[in-house]
Parts: structure tokens; sequence; C-alpha cells
């Protein structure tokens, strides 16, 4: 797929790209010059600054990438203004700390195009050192639960996705902190979506984890994701009843039927 054409170009400028990679960025320096440097052509890379202190913007833009500045924090913030920012067909979210090869989304990719799936989610391949034991049991936890709510075989919540733009944006997604993935794929699955998962490989990342490298920060990325599970929980059982139900007020971290 390295080799896939760019779409044409709307005023004889640069080749619109294939693929927008959104890459939710805070203090990556170290890893950006690999992470970029990896993107196969017809790919363009939307780097979101969310408040880097080490410049890691300016490199962005200095490496070729369009750089878009969200000051909320929370990964969902930054994801979120990466697809409003998006103006290719198929958008891509991939982790900007370099655990993850963008270039693994060519197939995910060619699974979307040739309209065998709506979203792809990388299942991750550790390597060893690369997913801390705490993260990777929660993530199995969470991947139990949603195959018991949804029926949809997930293995791994995993970072690096793709989908349609349009498609994307038509799920209106609320969530501004840690559950914006989570929230992603319950939306899918309302909508009838088909999900897949491809193999991906997983490398330690370079530089200081925010998240899940920590246990404070899987506490709070589980209590984000748990908003959201409550949601979709609420969906289905109102989905069981007699009647239709009323519609639950909009949660303040963006967990909404």
């Amino acid at each position: 797929m390295a080799g896939l054409p760019n779409g044409p170009a709307d005023d004889g400028g640069p080749p619109a790209a294939l693929v927008d990679v959104v890459l939710p960025c805070l203090n990556e320096r170290s890893a950006l010059p690999k992470v970029l440097g990896a993107l196969p052509p017809g790919y363009r890379a939307i780097v979101v600054d969310n408040g880097s202190s080490d410049g890691s913007g300016a490199l962005a833009a200095s490496l070729g990438a369009t750089v878009v500045d969200e000051p909320r924090r929370g990964f969902g913030a930054a994801a979120h203004a990466g697809l409003l920012a998006a103006t290719a067909e198929f958008v891509g979210f991939c982790d900007c700390d370099g655990s993850l090869d963008p270039a693994q989304l060519a197939p995910m990719l060619e699974l979307v195009r040739t309209a065998r799936a709506d979203l792809v989610l990388g299942a991750r391949r550790p390597a060893r050192g690369a997913w801390p034991i705490h993260a990777r049991l929660a993530n199995m936890v969470l991947s139990r639960q949603l195959r018991r709510l949804t029926g949809i075989p997930l293995t791994d919540l995993g970072p690096l996705r793709l989908a349609r733009r349009s498609a994307l944006l038509g799920l209106d997604l609320k969530d501004r902190r840690s559950g914006y993935p989570l929230e992603m794929f319950l939306k899918a699955h309302r909508d009838g979506w088909r999900v897949a998962e491809v193999p991906v490989d997983y490398a330690p990342r370079l530089g200081k984890s925010k998240v899940t490298g920590t246990l404070r920060g899987t506490v709070t990325a589980l209590k984000d994701m748990g908003t959201q599970l409550a949601a979709a929980s609420q969906r289905t059982q109102a989905t069981k009843g007699d009647g239709p139900a009323d519609r639950a007020p909009a949660d303040p971290h963006g967990a909404t039927p």
C-alpha cells in the first residue's frame, strides 16, 4: 500500500492526502522523527499539539506535518481536533510516542476501501517491555466486557485505527478525555458498523508515558471508560424495554446515549 497514489490537488497545489493520520502529541519530541518518517506516501500527518513544552509542535512542522494546537488537555480533545482538521476521505489515529508504526494503517485502509469493514482496530502484539502488566490486564478485562456487551470478537481496544472521515464525524463523539476511543467503538456498534481487527506490532514507547504507562494514568482512563460503558449499558437496556426510553442527560465527560 505504500505505493498508493495521492489524490488530486484541489487548487493546483500539492496532491491531496488519501489518508490523514491524527497524532495526538504531548511532549513527544524524541519520537516524532521516527513516527513521521514511517508514514507511507499519500498519508498526511496531523500532529495535534496538546500543550507540549518541549517544542514538539515546532519540530513536527519542520518535519512536514500539519500542526494543530489544542490547548484543552485530554486525549479526546486532541484526537477530535485532529479529526476536525482532517480533509482526506479516510482518517487514521496513531499514538505519537513511537510504540506504533503508522505504516501498519495500510491493511486497515484496504479493508475500509473495499467495504469489508467500517472501522478497523489494531490488535497489539507487544514486544518485551512494551505493555505494562497493569495496563495489559485492564485492557483484557475491558475487551471481555465489550465482547459481552456488543457480540463483536474484540481482543484489544487499540489506539491504531482507521475509518472514513465522514462516518466518524457522523458519530458525534463527545468525550474529550480517555474515553474517546471507547466511545468511538461503542457508537460504531450502535450504528451497525462492521468492526474488524488486524494484528499490529507494539514497541516500547520513546519518552515518558502520560496514561497507561503509569498506574494513576491507567486508573483515570478506566474511570473515563467506565462512564462510556455505563451509557452503553443504558442504551442496551432501553432497547430491551417495552417502549422508547427517555434520552439520558449528557455526561460532563462526554458520555451520551
